[in-house]
């Protein structure tokens, strides 16, 4: 592959304490692969991997925002190393647009680091390696630093390599290897000009875990040691490094690390801690509280500990098991320098990469709805700059933030303190996909079903959140209905608005609709703001309030109830007088009050006319009509059950004047009068379905009527006047053998019916003409259908 040279902002790099760090930036890595080849300045490039990073002091991993981050001991494997104190590694970073690397570019980068304050033993605890360096001075050909003498250094150094061996202490036991073959274990150890150092992985076979001061550490315990004819050199290169020490709370991560080490520290009693050093990638944080961190130490303990969300560290949206959450991470570094009588000076280094546990945050909807402007105003949060919106749906109904926009839907987003944000979705109650309900009296719920859709961190992961806004105001007015009257009839206008969709009208506990207004005689008419119903006087679900003579105060109520729960919410009534000249009205306790107009020649003398028990007197007269008010228990009232109606039936009479003790009627022109009335009640109910009355009322003046909140029902039949007329049905033309009442009679179309009809009145003055013969289904001879037998005779 071709060399180029390092775009600008591609790579950083430095030298933190005897560390390279280099940083690449991931933007200009989008969509494509990257690997780093080491070079080596005998062997040339060096590929990285894993098995080769931890055993030659190489690190690569990401830092918290998904930048590649690339960090080399000094001391590693390919360093070039000047007297101890400059050192350089170049690097090569091949990026390709394929995985398999072809058509690479290659970029080469060296690095540079001066170190030379070195302590006595330095150990640094990497994420993948533990190392440890200790100084010492390899024994020497001759002290004369001739140019000779120095650039036979690395063959003197070589052959001083083989010369060293390793012996490692375990709880297995000891084991006592060459440098060769802990080479092939994953070890690497090597003598610098003034320096011997061993690196090795974490929990290799010839390692330990112990605990100290609550925290897990790993240790190699081991002895270099070099041999030369007279010579043993024996060099301690323990090592030993935390392995957790991490804990979490809801808000903050704590990390711990021992202040004394008793592998390290033989002494313990000369133990002293020199300086403490805490920093985040490769800084050096001086003043930790300006950043609400904390650093503290006791003789035990290091503790750091830092608020979950702190400059420095990131945090990252997240999706487990469907739920919405974040993850925390932060690389630290720890740095503690202490003295004892064994080692003069020692400097420990920890780097730690910490990430929390998946930490579940429910996002939150939070209602500002304006109610005064009709107008759901929903926020939705809080969430990182890592998630955006990219769908909701309102209702069920499904739209993308363009279709969303289109239709009239207002979609923003909002900053949130805390470097959090939310999205902000406004919604007219008037919208369709808006659900409304009618509440209470007055009251509309809308309802708001939302579900968002969110995509969540680079992997544009999809989460989904649904919400239910409601907000109930007073924006229904109720109807108030307007009451008249006329001559025969009650009107109520009840305005359409919310009819049907809201609520109904109620006839006591049956729905008033059309059909049940047409059978129940009323008339309806509706126009473009309300319904207008005629009721009769004397039809169906008229309550009487009062009745007198020739005159009667008569009310219609109509339930406004809702629709779903069936509460009644108002009641329209009417209420009028009227003056009526003959009429019958049954109540509902069993009271019958009759107005009987006498149409006689001569007129008759209306005082003198009785019920059946002739104690039974009119309460009011005149001339030509009479007044009773009786119970169906009192005068002579009779009783029978006929289908499912209770029939209470009594009669008005007149009976001619006699002279005292004699048997035969005087000498007079006054006619015999009888009027049968009829009052039916269904056996079912305590109302009152009716009776006959004589002739229909003559036109009244006009009433006037008032709205009043009552409620009753009370019903009638028209009073005709009843003679003592008597029809059968025979069963053939001979008219011998009869049906007996009250038995239905079952016929073909055009099959013959042979009726006899027979007046049974002596009365030399009345004559049986049949004028009109009709059947109906019912005993009211006024209803439909009906079917015509004879007509005008």
């Amino acid at each position: 592959s071709a060399l180029y040279v390092v775009p600008p902002g591609f790579v950083e790099s430095s030298c933190r304490s005897r560390i390279f760090w280099m940083k690449l930036n991931k933007l200009l890595l989008q969509g494509k692969f990257f690997q780093l080849e080491i070079n080596d300045p005998y062997a040339g490039p060096v590929l990285l991997d894993e098995k080769l990073a931890s055993r030659c002091g190489y690190v690569l991993s990401e830092d918290v925002w998904g930048n590649p981050i690339f960090r080399a001991s000094v001391l590693g494997c390919h360093v070039v190393n000047e007297a101890d104190e400059l050192f350089s590694l170049t690097v090569n970073i091949k990026v390709s647009s394929f995985s398999s690397m072809r058509a690479a570019v290659t970029y080469t980068y060296p690095m540079y680091c001066s170190y030379s304050s070195w302590a006595s033993r330095e150990i640094v605890c990497e994420e993948n390696y533990m190392e440890v360096s200790v100084k010492t001075d390899v024994p020497a050909v001759s002290n004369d630093f001739t140019v000779a003498w120095m650039s036979a250094l690395p063959e003197t150094q070589n052959v001083a390599y083989q010369l060293w061996q390793l012996m490692f202490v375990s709880p297995s036991g000891r084991k006592r290897i060459t440098v060769s073959d802990a080479t092939k274990l994953g070890y690497s150890f090597n003598n610098t000009l003034s320096r011997v150092y061993l690196r090795a992985p974490y929990h290799s076979n010839e390692s330990d875990t112990s605990m100290v001061s609550g925290v897990n550490m790993n240790m190699v315990t081991s002895t270099s040691m070099y041999r030369q004819r007279w010579l043993l050199l024996l060099i301690d290169t323990t090592v030993s490094c935390p392995v957790d020490g991490i804990s979490f709370t809801d808000t903050t991560i704590t990390w711990t690390v021992p202040s004394v080490i008793p592998t390290l520290v033989v002494q313990e009693s000369t133990f002293l801690s020199k300086n403490i050093l805490m920093g985040v990638d490769d800084r050096v944080i001086v003043n930790p509280q300006e950043k609400n961190y904390l650093l503290e130490h006791n003789e035990t303990h290091i503790r750091i500990t830092i608020p979950i969300g702190a400059e420095g560290g990131k945090l990252k949206s997240s999706i487990s098991g469907g739920v919405y959450g974040v993850i925390y991470s932060i690389d630290l570094f720890l740095e503690h320098t202490w003295t004892d009588a064994d080692w003069q000076t020692t400097k420990y280094t920890v780097i730690k990469s910490i990430t929390t546990p998946f930490m579940p945050q429910i996002p939150t909807v939070i209602n500002n709805t304006l109610p005064e402007e009709r107008l759901f105003n929903v926020a939705f949060g809080h969430f990182l700059p890592d998630v955006s919106l990219v769908a909701i749906a309102i209702g069920n109904v499904p739209f993308t933030l363009r279709e969303a926009q289109h239709h009239g839907f207002k979609i923003y987003e909002t900053p949130f303190s805390n470097r959090t944000k939310g999205f902000i979705l406004e919604v007219s109650f008037d919208d369709p996909y808006v659900l409304k309900e009618y509440v209470n009296r007055n009251e509309t719920k809308y309802t708001l079903l939302v579900n968002y859709t969110i995509s969540v961190g680079p992997e544009m992961t999809l989460y989904y959140h649904s919400a239910e806004v409601e907000c109930v105001i007073a924006d229904i007015e109720l109807p108030e209905a307007v009451g008249y009257c006329d001559e025969e009839n009650l009107y109520l206008a009840i305005p359409t608005f919310g009819l049907h969709q809201y609520w109904n009208l109620y006839l006591g506990n049956q729905l008033l609709n059309r059909h049940v207004a047409l059978t129940n005689g009323y008339l309806a008419a509706t126009n473009s703001t309300h319904l207008i119903l005629q009721i009769p006087l004397f039809a169906v679900g008229v309550i009487y309030e009062e009745v007198s003579f020739q005159k009667i105060k008569a009310r219609f109520d109509v339930a406004l109830r809702k629709v779903r729960t069936m509460e009644t919410l108002q009641m329209f009534s009417v209420s009028c007088s009227f003056n009526s000249s003959a009429f019958i009205i049954c109540h509902p306790d069993g009271t019958i009050m009759i107005s009987a107009q006498m149409k006689t020649v001569p007129a008759i003398d209306m005082s003198k006319t009785t019920l059946r028990d002739s104690s039974c007197k009119p309460k009011e007269y005149n001339e030509g009509h009479a007044f009773f008010k009786f119970h169906v228990t009192t005068c002579g009232t009779s009783i029978r059950f006929e289908g499912d109606h209770i029939i209470y039936e009594n009669e008005i009479s007149y009976e001619k004047e006699t002279l005292p003790g004699q048997s035969i009627p005087t000498i007079t022109r006054d006619p015999d009068y009888r009027l049968t009335v009829l009052c039916y009640y269904r056996t079912k109910e305590t109302l009152v379905l009716g009776a006959f009355a004589s002739d229909p009322s003559t036109s009244p003046p006009f009433g006037s009527g008032t709205m009043l909140p009552r409620s009753n029902i009370a019903v009638y039949r028209r009073v005709r006047q009843t003679l003592n007329v008597v029809s059968r049905v025979s069963k053939d033309e001979s008219f011998m053998e009869f049906y007996e009442p009250n038995t239905a009679i079952v016929k073909r179309p055009m099959e013959p019916v042979f009726l006899e009809v027979e007046l049974k009145d002596e009365s030399p003055n009345i004559e049986l003409y049949l004028e009109n013969c009709w059947v109906t289904r019912s005993l009211d001879f006024n209803s439909t259908p009906r079917w015509n037998i004879t007509v005008d005779g």
